[in-house]
């Protein structure tokens, strides 16, 4: 089903994963899931990762290659939809592939029975040496050949063109994107992914309640009407307090600051921590929020304490 779909009928819920590194398996990621599908999870959405330039030792030179850490997006879209019979959001990136490698993907995609993407741009690790020609720079052009797509619009010519049917998803910044000089600049640029055809937004992870009603202020006062679903990270632990503002741009408020470092021991850190996202969950799906999106990370026992918390174990 479209996310948009379930969305009219109840508020949804909807975790996110990462694919295995190169050369590892996925029984790890079953287990992971095996433990969290007694709740009500509605879709798995699966990263996908730019290649990062790095050096290749041959037996006679060193050359320099893109290589992507974890390849397996489309892959583990299928293993997921056999296994668990559940609807799998696979992220479709700018970088990495050209459009028309992106298109072969997509076809791909489509014919295995995926109805929901979720595009971004992506971040290289050296962009200059990884840019190729026909590649996208902005995620709005990625929606924009999408949208064409689904109005049997292909960039190859096509004798009995089939219209795909895929609901599109991209991010939002309640604290802006940190590339953007100001929030407005921002808010323009998730305006044109809208008008180029996406269908609804999940926010970058959020701690605060007011961040996320201030961007809906913000978004409507833009004209933006479609779904926008708040995105939730576990936190755990006093560490990621202070790794995930650096490599997310978003603020922790202080009073989770404050009791994670009052905490006595590990114990205390991860039960603070689940409390506090629990209780914001909470108050999100009170206010109305069309579902909650949780940023896994591969993390089973956090996020299943976290979906404890939420969900009384289904009460």
């Amino acid at each position: 089903m479209k996310v948009t779909d379930r969305i009219k009928k109840a508020q949804i819920l909807s975790i996110e994963i990462l694919p295995p590194s190169r050369g590892e398996g996925v029984e790890e990621i079953f287990t992971v899931l095996d433990n969290l599908m007694v709740f009500p999870i509605n879709f798995i959405n699966i990263t996908r990762h730019a290649p990062e330039m790095t050096y290749l030792e041959l037996p006679d030179k060193i050359i320099k290659v893109p290589k992507v850490k974890r390849p397996g997006t489309v892959g583990l879209t299928a293993a997921l939809m056999n296994r668990y019979k559940i609807d799998v959001v696979p992220h479709v990136l700018c970088y990495g592939m050209n459009k028309y490698q992106i298109e072969d993907m997509l076809i791909d995609l489509h014919l295995i029975g995926v109805q929901n993407l979720f595009v971004v741009r992506g971040e290289y690790e050296n962009q200059s040496d990884s840019v190729e020609k026909d590649s996208y720079q902005h995620a709005s052009d990625l929606v924009r050949q999408i949208s064409k797509m689904n109005r049997g619009e292909y960039l190859y010519p096509c004798e009995n063109p089939h219209p795909t049917d895929f609901c599109i998803g991209v991010a939002g910044y309640p604290e802006k994107h940190f590339e953007a000089p100001n929030m407005q600049e921002d808010l323009k640029h998730l305006k044109e992914k809208i008008e180029a055809g996406a269908d609804y937004v999940i926010t970058q992870m959020i701690f605060d309640f007011d961040v996320y009603t201030r961007f809906l202020e913000l978004t409507h006062e833009l004209g933006v009407n479609v779904p926008i679903i708040p995105g939730i990270k576990p936190i755990v632990n006093l560490k990621s307090i202070y790794s995930i503002p650096k490599k997310f741009f978003v603020n922790i408020p202080n009073s989770l600051l404050v009791s994670m470092q009052e905490a006595r021991t590990p114990k205390e850190e991860f039960e603070i921590g689940t409390k506090y996202m629990a209780k914001l969950a909470e108050k999100l799906l009170t206010y109305g929020v069309p579902g909650i999106h949780i940023f896994t990370m591969g993390r089973g026992q956090s996020t299943k304490a976290l979906l404890e918390a939420i969900y009384r174990k289904g009460g």
